[in-house]
Parts: C-alpha cells; structure tokens; sequence
C-alpha cells in the first residue's frame, strides 16, 4: 500500500513517541540497582566483558565501546563463540554485563553455570526479573518497555533504544566517578578532533630545520625577500644568538613596495615589526590558532625555552590537521 508524506510523518512522529515515552520509564527506574552496578565496576580489578546475542549483541558491542572510551576498560563476548572456546577472555576478575531481553537466550543461558565456575560477578539487562539470566545476576538492570515501535511489537525497537541509553548511563556514571578528564579522553581519541586539540602541539606543526625563514638584522630586504619567497610568506628577524628582535610579513612588503621601487638594498631593521607575536613550541596548538585569529595573521614565530627562535606555524597547516578553536 502507497503512503503519502502526512502518514509517513506520522509513523515517523509515532515510533519517536513511543522511545521517549520508553527513556522517561526508564528514568524512573534509575535506583540503587544502578548504584550497584557502578559500584561494581568501579571496584573491578578486570575488565568489563559486555555480552548479548542479536541485537543485543549489537548494543552490547556499542556499551563496550563506550565504557573502553571513557575510561573503563571492556571487551565484547559473543555469546555464540562463548560456548566454543572464547570464553577463554573471561579471567576471574572481570564484570560480566550481559543483555538479553527476555532473559533466556539460549546462548547467554548456556554460559552461566561458567560464568559461576570462574566466580565472575553478572550485571543482568533484562525486561524480566524472574528469567533465568536475572536469577544468575549479582545486580539486575529494568529494560522493560510498555511496547515496541513495531506496529507488531516484535522487532526490538524501544527496548533497545532503553538498553543503549542505559549504558550511556552506567558509562558516564562510571566516567564522573573516576574523574576522568577531557585530557584522559583524548588520550584514547588521538586521531579525533578533540584529541588533536588536546594533544597537538605547535612543536608538531612548525616549519623548522632547513625549512625555516629568518634573517639576522644586518641583513638588507632582499635576503628577507628570498627567505619569504621559498618559504611561505614570513621572515623572523633574529640576532647571531637566533633571539627574535622582529618579523617581516608579506603585508610589511607590499606597504614597502608601494613606498619605493629600490628596496632591495633597505636594512631589514628599517621595515621589521620591532613587537612580533610569537608562540613557544610547547604550547598547544589550539593556542596558536587562537593567537593567528586573533590579531589577524598566517604566521608565528617559534621560540623554545631559551627564547631562541626554532620554527614557524602556518595558519593553513592548522587548519589542513582540524586544529580550531
């Protein structure tokens, strides 16, 4: 049967309905089970093997993802491949969190008298508090829904939008609870943006070596112009100690050139600024973006510790690695 925009809307305005309505039950239910289970983990000496077959195993994938991201280290057991050797994976003191809906998959149900040999303490996501799976837990967590979105309600809709917004729970829980930090995430995030921002320093950017441009101040403007020409648009002017007493942008060119035709022969010291914005290597390079953006311009200086001048950083180059502010 065709269906126009106004029932698709509807269906769509439905199902979102029913999973709010699913997350607002689910608030309710947040109680001292939950404060168990956290605690739990906080106090496990393994890591957490998160657990579930089907969509749940789905789910369960995405919760270990979560937990190892923010701080607590997890795993995911097939359950399938559980009962055929990798539960191998499971060392005595790991925290088993396993999800099933009804609470009597047959694959998590199998695994249970192992998971009391090895004396492993069970964390139960289930909808059903006198299923098997429940019975065999340490702390067991509500995922009851009033009903699927599925007008049949039998594809896992609601309940699996609950089980995954449980896990968030427990893993954000379990994130304040250690104190895990921006800096800790990002220690786990090196290639992602926040990672870049909190990691990258200008160190890791700058131009240096053969590839950085300066002058020393007795030099005259065309060795300025050779230094800006081959190596992107910037000249620091240093002393014989390499200490930056100035810089010459392209900006500072074009105003000289408009000046006067004959400026190659000009002392670098009549055209330098004489109070250069500069960045030390060790500075994030988030800082240096936020400096260009500042006053405007594509360059800085690098200095080091001892104030003598080993690099320059290039706007485009920060940007080209994600680094804003």
């Amino acid at each position: 049967m065709e269906m126009n925009s106004e029932q698709i809307i509807k269906i769509g305005k439905r199902v979102i309905q029913i999973e709010a309505q699913a997350l607002k039950s689910l608030h309710e239910r947040i109680d001292e089970n939950f404060a168990k289970a956290v605690d739990l983990i906080l106090h496990c000496k393994g890591r957490v093997i998160v657990t579930g077959m089907g969509k749940s195993g789905a789910v369960g994938r995405k919760i270990s993802s979560t937990l190892a991201s923010t701080g607590t280290t997890s795993a995911f057991l097939h359950p399938a491949e559980g009962i055929h050797g990798d539960l191998g994976m499971v060392h005595k003191d790991d925290v088993i969190i396993a999800i099933s809906k009804s609470g009597e998959t047959s694959e998590l149900v199998h695994l249970l008298p192992s998971f009391r040999r090895l004396d492993v303490p069970l964390i139960a996501m289930t909808a059903r508090k006198d299923s098997t799976l429940a019975r065999y837990a340490a702390v067991w967590l509500d995922i009851d829904v009033k009903e699927e979105a599925c007008p049949n309600d039998l594809a896992p809709t609601a309940s699996t939008t609950v089980t995954l917004a449980l896990g968030d729970a427990l893993a954000i829980a379990l994130l304040e609870a250690r104190g895990f930090s921006a800096e800790d995430f990002a220690l786990l995030h090196p290639g992602g943006t926040l990672g870049k921002k909190l990691l990258m320093r200008v160190s890791d950017l700058m131009e240096s070596g053969d590839n950085l441009p300066y002058c020393f101040e007795e030099d005259n403007m065309q060795k300025a112009i050779m230094e800006m020409a081959h190596k992107r648009g910037i000249c620091p002017v240093v002393d014989r100690e390499l200490h930056l007493i100035g810089v010459i942008t392209t900006g500072d060119l074009n105003r000289l050139i408009e000046k006067t035709e004959h400026i190659f022969h000009i002392p670098v010291t009549d055209v330098m600024n004489l109070n250069p914005k500069f960045i030390y290597k060790t500075d994030l390079a988030t800082i240096a973006y936020k400096e260009m953006e500042k006053y405007r311009i594509i360059a800085l200086p690098v200095l080091d510790e001892n104030e003598k001048l080993v690099g320059v950083i290039h706007l485009h180059d920060l940007m080209q690695e994600g680094i804003t502010a």
